[in-house]
């Protein structure tokens, strides 16, 4: 096993990668499966090991069934595809990362996309009803939309009692919830649940493999059976068929089998991170990770994201910029304790820099 592969290996001195979970590298197990993974043709006969993953993560999920896509990006479209109709609202907190990155799909959907302010990530539930009311000329709802953990707040965790409600609103009025769970298992890591406790409140739910969980590539979208399939077929119209997919799928089933408990280390190095960045200096305020991603305010540096971006990097760290103000940083498993030092450490000399 190389040292990447080993989460407790230490900092080898090089860049420190923050920039993402998705920049995470398969483990040896999931080389060793990819190898000898049984094969067939998805397009055709099926792939069996696409299948065993489908069904693996389904069972997770607490779902029907479940299909093996190349990204969540797909997930989610296909969840709205296969049940809204055409000239339907979609509607989302304001800042969920359907909302704001993805709402490209819109033009494949001819679905109109709706975001309610929320808190944290959770949409305002009174502002959530009335969205709902679809009498006179107001479009009617097809799909609510829920995320967590959630991207742009910061990596925080929904209650289950919000999603409860939310999903009871849209059963009271026959409105399917999907739930964009990217990292759905860094949420049940943090609320010490199983992935199904939480997926228990969404119809549909997308779940990525490539984040904290390793996998190269792929997501998966479970729900119930008659869904799936529309979205199976819908995933051959986009082009997501894919031939020889049980390669990848083999390491997809590691990332669901055995890669969700260790998340739990991912966040506590995020919480080893945000404090010791609120420790530097006052002008530094980095948010308190529930889970494994922390926004930094830079807002009183004096120096922008794109310049603290670029002046990190000349200090060996790399991460993203959030806004003119603030940058997003995401522990994974390639992030141990040496490498949280040393991105404090980058920090300081970049804050040292400053008239």
């Amino acid at each position: 096993m190389q040292p990447q592969d080993r989460p407790e290996a230490e900092h080898d001195g090089g860049a420190v990668d923050l920039r993402s979970d998705t920049v995470t590298r398969p483990t040896a197990a999931m080389y060793d499966r990819m190898r000898l993974a049984p094969i067939g043709d998805d397009g055709l006969d099926g792939d069996p090991t696409a299948r065993a993953l489908e069904a693996a993560a389904a069972a997770a999920l607490g779902k029907e069934a479940g299909l093996f896509v190349p990204s969540c990006t797909m997930a989610n479209l296909l969840a709205t595809l296969a049940q809204v109709q055409r000239n339907q609202q979609v509607v989302l907190e304001a800042q969920a990362h359907m909302y704001t990155a993805e709402r490209g799909a819109a033009t494949f959907t001819g679905a109109f996309h709706v975001g309610i302010p929320g808190i944290d990530g959770a949409m305002d539930l009174d502002r959530l009803e009335d969205a709902l009311d679809g009498s006179g000329t107001r479009l009617q709802t097809g799909l609510i939309g829920l995320e967590t953990s959630h991207n742009n707040a910061g990596g925080t965790v929904l209650a289950l009692d919000h999603m409860r409600t939310a999903h009871e609103l849209g059963r009271s009025r026959g409105i399917p919830v999907h739930l964009d769970g990217a990292r759905l298992f860094n949420a049940a890591v943090y609320l010490g649940v199983a992935p199904q406790a939480i997926a228990r409140h969404a119809d549909t739910v997308s779940l990525c493999l490539s984040k904290g969980l390793s996998a190269p590539v792929g997501a998966i979208l479970a729900g119930p059976r008659a869904v799936v399939d529309h979205a199976r077929r819908l995933r051959r119209m986009l082009g997501g068929t894919q031939r020889q997919v049980g390669i990848m799928a083999a390491a997809g089933l590691e990332a669901i089998e055995v890669m969700g408990d260790r998340l739990a280390e991912d966040h506590a190095r995020a919480r080893l991170l945000s404090a010791g960045l609120n420790a530097l200096h006052p002008n530094l305020r980095a948010s308190c990770a529930q889970t494994n991603i922390v926004q930094v305010d830079l807002s009183r540096t004096g120096r922008s994201s794109a310049d603290w971006v670029t002046a990190l990097a000349g200090a060996g760290l790399l991460v993203r910029p959030l806004g003119r103000d603030r940058l997003r940083c995401v522990t994974h498993r390639h992030i141990d304790g040496a490498a949280v030092s040393a991105a404090l450490r980058a920090f300081r000399v970049c804050l040292d820099a400053i008239p």
